[in-house]
């Protein structure tokens, strides 16, 4: 792998850092997001970028990193035994928002790169990433579109790509403990490597330039709706399984610890910031709690 393809990715997930937050800001109208950058004596860097208590975000993160270290964690040779002993660059976009309104979703999304490195051999190399939708109260339409916007972006590289990575969403975000999904899904992708470089990466762009497209109509439908003490009991309740997987399930959180080479309020910047766990508690009978089960938290075709 070239010098210049790794610099061409840290300079795009950059400029997506700005690009997002951006759009993030012009959605809120009120709150701007406060920027943290942060360097690492082991080796790497990081900017995290923070906004909270606005007109629409309760709050939210988008993160950059490009770390490096001498050997990859056994959260990422447990399925790749081969790459045991390799040193390593990782480099990255995360973020996720959390609206303080019940009928805005949570979105997340994330876009990275990773490099194994070992002497006297070729470079291993692969992208990860995706988006995905964790609505509270559910909309069809707001649904279609998320997941027409995540189709078109897959389109020109190849039959088969949405639903690939929309199933590979479905199976990824899933809280075995809890038998249910996470949300409605979007796009899952990891050792991503089957294209050249170039169209791989040119891929990866369409999808992560595509995030803002998908959340923002959902978030303009959605964020004046007028909302409750219920609504939002009902929310607090329900972002207690976005941090189950987080904490249990989630690659990025459980490379980021076991590395060591993340920092932890970066990693953690993505959890809610007012949750509640309720002991057996069950959604009246036809009420919209209860339907956001029977309608939402299962795999769907939603084009």
């Amino acid at each position: 792998m070239k010098t210049e393809n790794i610099a061409a990715v840290r300079e795009f997930l950059l400029q997506l850092q700005t690009d997002i937050c951006s759009g993030i800001e012009d959605l809120d109208g009120a709150a701007r997001f406060i920027s943290d950058q942060w360097d690492r004596k082991e080796g790497g860097m990081g900017i995290t970028r923070v906004i909270s208590d606005g007109a629409l975000v309760e709050k939210g993160g988008v993160n950059f990193s490009h770390v490096f270290g001498k050997s990859m964690p056994a959260s990422a040779t447990a399925q790749r035994p081969e790459l045991a002993g390799r040193a390593f660059q990782a480099m990255g976009v995360s973020l996720v928002i959390h609206p303080e309104n019940p009928y805005v979703p949570t979105s997340h999304a994330n876009f990275r790169l990773f490099v194994a490195e070992k002497e006297n051999e070729e470079p291993i190399w692969w992208f990860g990433g995706g988006y995905d939708l964790t609505p509270y109260y559910g909309f069809e339409d707001d649904c279609v579109h998320w997941h027409t916007t995540a189709k078109e972006a897959c389109a020109d590289f190849g039959e088969g790509y949405y639903n690939k990575f929309k199933n590979w969403c479905d199976d990824y975000f899933y809280l075995k403990h809890r038998d249910e999904p996470r949300g409605v899904g979007g796009l899952f992708f990891d050792d991503f490597n089957e294209m050249e470089f170039d169209e791989a990466f040119a891929f990866v762009q369409s999808m992560a330039n595509s995030y803002l497209k998908a959340y923002s109509p959902i978030v303009k439908r959605r964020k004046n709706l007028p909302f409750g003490k219920k609504e939002r009991c009902f929310q607090e309740y329900r972002r207690g399984r976005y941090v189950e997987f987080n904490l249990v399930y989630d690659r990025g959180t459980v490379f980021g610890l076991q590395s060591g080479v993340g920092r932890i309020e970066s990693i953690l910047m993505s959890l809610p910031p007012a949750v509640r766990w309720v002991y057996d508690w069950k959604p009246e009978p036809g009420s919209a709690e209860e339907k956001l089960y029977t309608d939402f938290l299962k795999p769907r075709e939603w084009v």
